[in-house]
């Protein structure tokens, strides 16, 4: 089954590119191209891809909206920020409206695909910049519910990059168990995402901040 992507970007000439460097990985199909966030929100309702490519600069509504908007509605899909911008505001907002994650144009192409793969499967990508930025501006929650063992290790282990699948193989349970275990953190830690779950668990110890950078 391949992985249905949508690219939002107000540059014609980057969604081509884009669409012709994607359209060769046969594991991934661009099955349309937004040149806004109004447009990209339309496009997501209607096509209901598994990750949106999102610029966050563009007119009108802009990425971060967007981004917040589809993630609202479409729980499904994953909004993974594609930007040749690197700034604080920028970063955290993204990740605060739910993208999985955050990722400079100066990539390698194949480090695309294999970020878009991997946040298909549900694993935090953000570039070690982002990562830096964030790890600055985000704070842990002030009075996070208390999380139960099980809960620890499926937090550690999301932070770490795991996708459920590989989290449910690697504690011995099964994929529904898995997601419900994450839904019950998300609720408990206050937050919207997997991506900000994995900042709050560096912020509380769990793991080491190197974890958050998913160049692999």
């Amino acid at each position: 089954m391949t992985i249905r992507v949508l690219i939002a970007d107000d540059h014609s000439v980057v969604r081509q590119g884009l669409r012709m460097f994607l359209g060769l990985d046969p594991e991934l199909e661009v099955v349309g191209e937004a040149a806004n966030g109004d447009e990209a929100v339309l496009m997501a309702r209607q096509l209901q891809p598994a990750v949106v490519l999102m610029d966050l600069v563009m007119p009108g509504m802009d990425g971060i909206e967007a981004t917040k908007v589809i993630r609202g509605e479409l729980p499904a899909t994953e909004v993974l920020a594609l930007t040749s911008v690197l700034e604080d505001a920028l970063v955290v907002g993204a990740v605060r409206a739910g993208a999985i994650g955050y990722l400079l144009k100066d990539l390698q192409g194949d480090e695309l695909c294999q970020a878009i793969k991997a946040a298909a499967a549900g694993q935090v990508q953000l570039s070690p910049q982002a990562a830096e930025r964030l790890m600055q501006e985000i704070r842990a929650p002030e009075h996070p519910g208390a999380l139960t063992e099980r809960e620890n290790e499926v937090l550690q282990l999301l932070a770490q990059g795991l996708s459920n699948k590989e989290i449910a193989h690697h504690l011995s349970l099964g994929e529904k168990t898995v997601k419900t275990y994450v839904s019950n953190i998300l609720v408990k830690l206050g937050v919207q995402s997997r991506t900000q779950a994995a900042l709050y668990a560096v912020r509380l110890g769990l793991v080491p901040p190197a974890s958050l950078s998913q160049e692999r």
